[in-house]
Parts: structure tokens; sequence; C-alpha cells
């Protein structure tokens, strides 16, 4: 079993390019089977979770090949639509081609999705969303068996700005005769980008990034080549380990637009950050002071993928944060690690309090999720002392080679098989 070895207590100091946006390339892997044609996707960022997904595909029939980090896909002889469990209990992102195989081919056999343990993420917004496109459903013996031969268009009100519901819908209606509106959408960049792919090779949707999305069913479909955007919650998880650590960092294609709510939070507890063609830059040179609230919500509100991280830094600020976690019951898994290292951290439902100490300890912890993973790795970095890390199969699932990166900007961290 593989871990991270950190010695902690250095400044991060450089330039880091920061990969495509797993959160973006894993929709739109799956939604490359609505598109009999050939499909390329550029800068394809070999994250543990994407990998599956390109596997998953090769059992639909889906010829693939990597050229470097460009992946070609060749979905013209697909010809299943049932997948595995031995696939799904590995990666939650599975449940994305329930829409995309509906729309190929009006039928889908999913079992249910694996991935982080954090708490109840119910599927039903996505069965909910699709019966409402006449689709009929059937939950048996661990799979979800969808019939959407007779889908039609239609109108779907989700009852949370579910990001996957969202998704599975755009990609299940895109050959739908007539116009189906989605209402309550998603928001975030990675919807935008989702959209922006399927137009790429000739759906017709609009409106993503707004809490409305139309989509206008077409009947045939083009070669397409396409180049995601940059992971905001990599650059979010490096923005947030430079002010910890102190120094300056340049983050190459991270954009200003796509962290807002971050950003706000550590100009708030003293960060300096700029932003300019290339990325964003930030620089840290005193203690920082802790923020009062913050509470996870749908974006454009701070992000639940982050908030394990911003957790870890509140525990070195000077004085006492309180932060609400509104999406996943069971995400302050990383407490319990951060108490190891010296964090003074109570836990009350879904709020942490955090009282600020002047260090934390090298401590040997153990990553339990994936984005508590990337906390305990910025909790060594800062820390005094040794620490180990393991399980780290879950920090793989979301980041590539973060002790690469961490390396290049001077931090001493590797990895021990």
């Amino acid at each position: 079993m593989e871990t991270l070895f950190i010695n902690g207590g250095r400044r991060l100091e450089g330039e880091l390019e920061i990969v495509s946006a797993k959160n973006s390339l894993l929709p739109i892997l799956a939604g490359s089977i609505i598109n009999d044609k050939l499909v390329k996707i550029n800068k394809v960022a070999k994250f543990s979770d994407v990998l599956y997904m390109v596997k998953i595909l090769e059992s639909l029939g889906v010829e693939t090949q990597f050229f470097d980090d460009t992946l070609r896909l060749d979905s013209g002889g697909a010809c299943k639509y049932l997948v595995k469990d031995e696939f799904t209990k590995k990666v939650r992102s599975s449940i994305f081609l329930l829409g995309p195989l509906l729309s190929r081919f009006g039928r889908a056999k999913v079992a249910y999705p694996g991935g982080c343990n954090i708490g109840n993420r119910p599927i039903n917004l996505h069965i909910k969303g699709l019966e409402a496109l006449n689709v009929k459903i059937e939950e048996k013996h661990g799979y979800i068996i969808c019939d959407g031969r007779n889908m039609r268009a239609g109108e779907v009100h989700l009852d949370f700005p579910s990001v996957g519901a969202t998704e599975n819908l755009m990609m299940a209606s895109v050959k739908l005769k007539g116009t189906t509106t989605i209402y309550n959408c998603a928001r975030e960049p990675e919807i935008e980008d989702l959209q922006n792919f399927l137009n790429s090779f000739g759906c017709k949707v609009s409106g993503a990034g707004s809490s409305t999305i139309t989509i206008t069913g077409v009947n045939s479909f083009v070669e397409t080549e396409f180049t995601p955007i940059k992971d905001r919650i990599v650059a979010g998880t490096y923005l947030i380990a430079c002010a910890m650590c102190g120094g300056n960092t340049r983050l190459i294609g991270s954009k200003k637009e796509h962290n807002q709510a971050l950003i706000q939070k550590l100009k708030q507890c003293g960060a300096d950050i700029q932003d300019d063609k290339f990325g964003l830059s930030i620089s840290v040179s005193s203690r920082l002071k802790s923020i009062p609230n913050i509470e996870t919500q749908p974006y454009p509100g701070f992000p639940t993928d982050l908030q394990n991280q911003i957790l870890t830094m509140q525990t070195i600020t000077k004085g006492t944060s309180v932060i609400v976690e509104n999406l996943y019951e069971s995400r302050f898994k990383i407490c319990n690690e951060l108490l190891r290292m010296g964090a003074d951290i109570s836990i009350k439902d879904r709020m942490a309090i955090i009282k600020g100490v002047n260090r934390l300890y090298g401590a040997n912890v153990v990553a339990t999720d994936l984005r508590g993973g990337a906390g305990l790795v910025l909790a060594g970095l800062v820390a005094d002392g040794y620490t180990t890390i393991e399980d780290i199969y879950h920090i793989d699932r979301g980041y590539l080679s973060v002790e690469e990166d961490f390396c290049k900007l001077g931090a001493e961290i590797k990895r021990i098989k």
C-alpha cells in the first residue's frame, strides 16, 4: 500500500500548471458515447477516476487510445448498455452514464455507484428527472434499470440544483424530438463545459451557467476535438496550501471567476491574490486571520469540495472559525486525524468549531476520502516534523501526482511504495 511521507514547515514558491478538471472530464467522457463519430479529448489528466471511466467505456464497446494526454474515443461500435458493479463500486461517476446510454440506446442498466463515503448521496433526483422525460425505471438487485424507448422531451423541475442530475438530464435529452427545459439547474463551470462539449459535435444546448437549461433535440452528430477547463478544486486546494505555508506562488490556467467564493475567504484571512491572463498568484507574509463563518452552498457559493481544505487551514489561523457543511452529513471525518496533529476542533451535527493553534505536529494519519485526504496533505505540509498519510488512493482519485506538484514548489514530500 502506497503512502505519502511529508517533512513539513517549508514555504511554497514557484509556478504550477493546473490540470484539466476531473469534474468536467468524467461527464464529458460519459457523454462521448452519445456520438457515434470520432471524439478527441485533449489535456486529459489521468486521475484514477478518469482511467476507471475509460475502462467502463471500453466494456461498452468503445475503442479508446491515448496519445500522450490526448484521448481518442470511437463509439461507432458501442453496443452495450450494461455497466457492471465491478466498475461502479470503485467510482461514483458511473452514474453519469445513465443519460448518455439512454440517449444512444434507449436503455441503460447501471449498478449503483461507489466513490467516497462522505454520507448519503441519493440518486433520487436523477431518477425523478428521467421519469419526467417518460423513462421507465426499476431498481433491482443493485442495478438501476432504465427503459427510455418511449422517452420524450418535456419540462423537468429539479428539487435541488444537483450537478450530476443536471448533467444526466442534459445528455439524456439531446436527441429527443422537440425541446426539453430543465429548471433549478446546477450552475457550476463544469456544467457549462459539458454544454460546450455537447454542442461541439452538433447538440443544441443553451443556458448552462444559469438556473434554466434548454435542449433542442437533433438527429445526427459530427466528429469533434475538445479541451476541458482547468480544475478549480485542484487550483483551490493549492491556493489554500500556499496560504497556509506562506510564500509566493502562481497557478497557471486557474481562473478567478471559477473560485470567487474561495478567493474572497482567502483575502479575508490576509492572503494577497492577483490574477492576470496566465492565472492566479498568491502571496502570504504573516500569520493568517481566522474566517469567522463559512457555509458550503451550491455554486457560486463556497464549494463543499474545498471545505476540508479550508477547515485544515483554519486550524492554524489566529482566532475561532465555524464551518457549516450543508451538502453532505459525513464530511468532517478529517477532524479525527487533525486532532492527532494537535488541532483544536469540536463537532456538532453539521457544524465544526475550530480554534486556531500556533502549530500542527507531524503524525501518522489515514485518508478516509478524496478531499479529506487533500486536507491531510496540507496539514502535513505546514506541520512541524514528519507526517505519513496512508490510503492515498483516495487522493489519487482527484489529484494527479500531488507529491510532484508540491515538490516543484519546494515542499519535501514523497510517495513510498
